[in-house]
């Protein structure tokens, strides 16, 4: 689900290092909206990041 419909932007997974260099998973999840977007002149509900929505990539209903 924490996808873009758009760029397919998703979740990054890394390590979290502590002052004491211990290393633990960690997870960067992008800013993923539910929007009501125009896809051929009718309305559609998609999960779209908000890098798209503001850069105009996609026009909402």
């Amino acid at each position: 689900m924490a996808k873009c419909a758009i760029c397919e932007k998703a979740a990054h997974f890394g390590n979290a290092v502590s002052h004491s260099h211990r290393r633990s998973n960690k997870m960067w999840k992008s800013n993923i909206k539910s929007v009501r977007v125009k896809v051929n002149g009718n309305a559609k509900k998609m999960y779209v990041c908000t890098s798209c929505l503001k850069s105009g990539l996609v026009e909402r209903a």
